[in-house]
């Protein structure tokens, strides 16, 4: 369903992505016919601002002239895993304290008794009441108003910045959480007051309680970010509303974002996924597997038809789910930063320990001994060490084999020089079986995918990886090193919306099920309406959580629209449930869970054929090429071209091995491949047998 609603988007606008170990900036100036800047600086990281704003001063331009400004940040996403919250009290239902540590049965380890589960607010600052709602909404035992007093006043005392209200099923009535929370707010000394409902309206008390848990004990955090960058972006003139990621790939206003904190969580991956969405499909590639090597971590995504895969059953830790609608992304501690090391039993190991942006790895010259995946490359000849970023004081190539030859070599019996060539390999196959997560074991095939390499070290692997998975293609975007910076560019405005019903479909009220589907349109287009940036048109997506009756877990059914009945909801289900397990069961009821409407405000397309000058190219391969040197290939040597790939020709042929280098990415193109571009400077490379 689309409505047109016109146009009022800045004509200069920024997009910043604050990484675990860079801030990458891309600032696109309609003004100047799509001129381009892109800026990469380290990330600050007790203070992620002060990056954003050396970022901004890199590119030159006055900040006071930028239109509008999108930001994607790791704030809360680092606060979550490192576990560096705010101090926060939940009040519950009598009975219900200890929901969010029992969790769903499970174990931290899937074999024997080990392992260990911090909840996100510890016992004592859980605090019970006397109330009680049935699941049909019906008052059971009214609320304890003094009881609910001196709760809040014990959390008060207790040093709680932040307050959760999670009542048992406040999904199906919420009267009680909304007295409680109107009672808190006129007690409670800031507006840090989160209740389950108003956050996340479905069903699963342990799901609602630990997302409405980690929403309080971040906003705090988040409102402190936020108001620290306004403070320095108004201190330089800028003194217009900015947008953040959230992580469903859509965007928010600075304005209203710490009020559902929880949904940043995981937006700077999830913008790179939007950006690889949009790139691809100016391409003509609708399939993609996505693949964002950065400096601390690999993000890999599925992108099919177009969409990337929404997921609002995300566990970003152990016990740790965060039910709110994000870009469905799998995360593995292996970067361009991750630590090699041999472990006990004599075997070589790459991450999850990363070195992060300080030290770094030991080529950036700032402290850093222990070899990581990036130094392997730089050994390995396929990163150049004069074209290393944010290098404080440089190391010489044979310092860093040294070191290899050190901590690796020298345990494992072979030289520098092999040691890093099996870190390589070692990396490489832990990110395949990332890449395996999100398709061989949800039933898709690779080879009916591309690979799209982005992040400032995705590039250097990609070519190896798509033959370890018999992928057939890689695309590699125009500027890889900032692609996360330009899904903030690209995404559009989205806020989502849950609503249970859990009900059989048979006994559905078709009537209330489209009133349902209406009122989140609505509530939808209000938000949108708020935001300081005009869509060109606005979207809205429908769809169902069902099972089979007695099933536990979810299928996502899409519904075409609202005026859908009941033996059509059955049908999709009953299409949806085969696709997944290639399984009928027509002798099974379906069940209806939740209800979805997302409703995203589609923005004004833009121009990637700017992305790299089209008056620096060159006229023929040769002139683009910048030197050859020796790459080590699957135990050799070999003289490999090297490539300045902003002066590459559109019409360029490559044939590999060759390396393609740029300020923000370095690309491997390996022996046996062959790399073309389109017309947006894309690197299209299709992948060949091992020559």
């Amino acid at each position: 369903m689309v409505e047109n609603t016109g146009v009022m988007d800045g004509s200069v606008v920024a997009g910043i992505d604050v990484g675990g170990t860079f801030t990458d900036l891309i600032l696109i100036d309609g003004r100047a016919g799509g001129r381009v800047r892109i800026a990469k600086t380290p990330t600050t990281v007790d203070n992620q601002a002060f990056g954003v704003v050396a970022a901004l001063a890199d590119t030159g331009f006055p900040v006071a002239e930028i239109d509008l400004i999108v930001h994607g940040t790791t704030t809360t996403t680092n606060a979550v895993l490192e576990r560096r919250l705010a101090r926060t009290g939940m009040i519950t239902t009598r009975g219900f304290r200890d929901v969010i540590e029992l969790g769903r049965r499970t174990r931290p380890q899937p074999y024997g008794m080990t392992g260990v589960f911090v909840p996100v607010i510890p016992r004592d600052l859980r605090l019970e009441v006397a109330e009680r709602m049935e699941a049909s909404g019906k008052v059971r035992v009214p609320l304890d108003e003094e009881g609910l007093r001196a709760a809040l006043r014990r959390l008060l005392e207790a040093g709680c910045e932040s307050l959760v209200i999670h009542f048992l099923h406040a999904y199906a009535n919420p009267a009680h959480e909304l007295r409680a929370a109107e009672i808190a707010r006129a007690l409670w000394p800031n507006d840090h007051v989160t209740t389950g409902h108003s956050l996340l309206s479905e069903a699963r008390e342990f799901e609602r309680g630990v997302t409405a848990a980690v929403n309080a004990s971040v906003q705090p955090i988040l409102k402190r970010y936020v108001a620290r960058l306004r403070d320095e972006l108004h201190a330089r003139g800028y003194a217009r509303d900015f947008l953040v990621m959230n992580g469903n790939g859509g965007m928010i206003s600075a304005r209203f974002v710490t009020e559902e904190a929880a949904k940043t969580v995981m937006s700077g991956p999830a913008s790179g996924v939007m950006a690889a969405a949009y790139t691809a499909r100016r391409a003509g590639f609708d399939n993609l597997v996505t693949y964002d090597m950065g400096g601390t971590s690999t993000d890999v995504a599925l992108i099919r038809n177009a969409q990337p895969a929404v997921s609002n059953e995300i566990e970003i830790e152990y016990a740790m789910p965060i039910h709110v609608p994000m870009v469905d992304v799998h995360t593995v501690g292996a970067g361009g930063g991750s630590i090699a090391h041999v472990d006990d039993a004599g075997l070589v190991q790459v991450g999850p320990e990363s070195a992060g942006a300080a030290p770094g790895p030991i080529c950036y010259g700032r402290g850093g001994t222990r070899p990581t995946v990036s130094d392997a490359n730089l050994v390995l000849g396929r990163l150049n060490p004069r074209k290393l970023l944010s290098v404080d004081d440089p190391v010489s190539v044979e310092t860093v084999r040294r070191a290899f030859a050190e901590a690796i070599g020298d345990r494992i019996g072979v030289d520098g020089v092999e040691a890093a060539g099996a870190v390589l390999k070692i990396g490489n196959l832990k990110m395949a079986g990332a890449i395996r997560m999100v398709s061989i074991s949800r039933g898709h095939d690779p080879r009916d995918f591309a690979l799209f390499a982005f992040g400032g070290a995705g590039p250097l692997h990609a070519c190896a990886l798509a033959r370890e998975l018999a992928i057939p293609r890689v695309i590699v975007p125009a500027r890889p090193g900032i692609t996360n910076a330009l899904g903030c560019v690209v995404a559009d405005l989205r806020h989502d919306f849950v609503r249970t019903v859990n009900r059989p479909v048979a006994e559905i009220d078709e009537a209330a099920l489209r009133a349902v589907l209406a009122a989140q349109g609505e509530e939808g287009r209000a938000l949108i309406a708020k935001e300081a940036v005009r869509p060109e048109t606005i979207r809205l997506v429908h769809s169902a959580d069902m099972q089979f009756v007695g099933q536990t877990h979810l299928i996502n059914v899409p519904l075409p629209s609202t005026e859908i009945t009941r033996e059509e909801i059955q049908r999709l289900f009953e299409v949806a449930y085969f696709a997944r397990f290639k399984v009928e069961l027509p002798e099974i009821r379906a069940n209806l869970v939740n209800l979805n409407t997302s409703v995203i405000g589609v923005r004004a397309a833009i121009d990637l054929s700017t992305l790299i000058d089209p008056a620096g190219r060159a006229e023929r391969l040769e002139d683009a090429l910048n030197e050859t040197r020796r790459v080590w290939f699957d135990g050799k040597w070999l003289e490999t071209p090297v490539y300045a790939r902003e002066r590459l020709p559109l019409d360029a042929v490559i044939a590999g091995p060759a390396i393609l280098e740029q300020m923000d990415a370095t690309t491997v193109i390996e022996p046996g491949d062959v790399a073309r571009s389109d017309r947006d400077g894309n690197i299209i490379v299709e992948v060949g047998e091992r020559a």
